[in-house]
């Protein structure tokens, strides 16, 4: 008996993209409803996730058609753990304290857990990110993010 399912479409990476694809279409439809200029970041976010998902499953598909067994999907789980949990407060502390405070934490505690240490390139990776994000979307589209309630606004 083997250690893998013999349905090529309940390999655990071919599960994930495929629920990936259909979370991140059910997330689209109310995109619709928003301003176009509102919408094109979480369209575009969407859009990219929804391409790297498909990508994700073609990749798989190509290994099981070669009979690879598949990958484990937990060979860290302390780290996906801690992702998801920083990811969690990432979405409290939006709500609270801002889209742009909470990205800049975000951002270098998530690559610090999943093992890139480097201090210089987490300051710089932060910089880029919030700053691209500010000079398109707050600079050049005007459009406002959250500041959080503590803020009072």
């Amino acid at each position: 008996m083997t250690d893998h399912p013999k349905n090529r479409l309940l390999r655990p990476e071919t599960l994930t993209a495929i629920g990936i694809v259909v979370v991140a279409i059910g997330f689209l439809f109310p995109t619709s409803e928003l301003r176009s200029i509102s919408a094109l970041l979480p369209a575009a976010m969407l859009i990219g996730l929804i391409v790297l998902a498909v990508a994700l499953l073609m990749m798989d598909q190509r290994k099981a058609s070669s009979d690879a067994p598949p990958v484990a999907m937990t060979k860290s789980p302390k780290r996906v753990v801690s992702a998801f949990l920083l990811i969690l407060g990432y979405a409290l502390a939006t709500d609270f304290i801002g889209f742009y405070i909470s990205t800049a934490i975000a951002i270098p505690l998530v690559a610090f857990a999943f093992g890139y240490r480097n201090p210089l390139g987490l300051a710089i990776a932060t910089l880029i990110v919030v700053g691209t994000i500010w000079a398109i979307f707050d600079f050049g589209m005007s459009q406002d993010f959250p500041t959080g309630r503590l803020w009072g606004r």
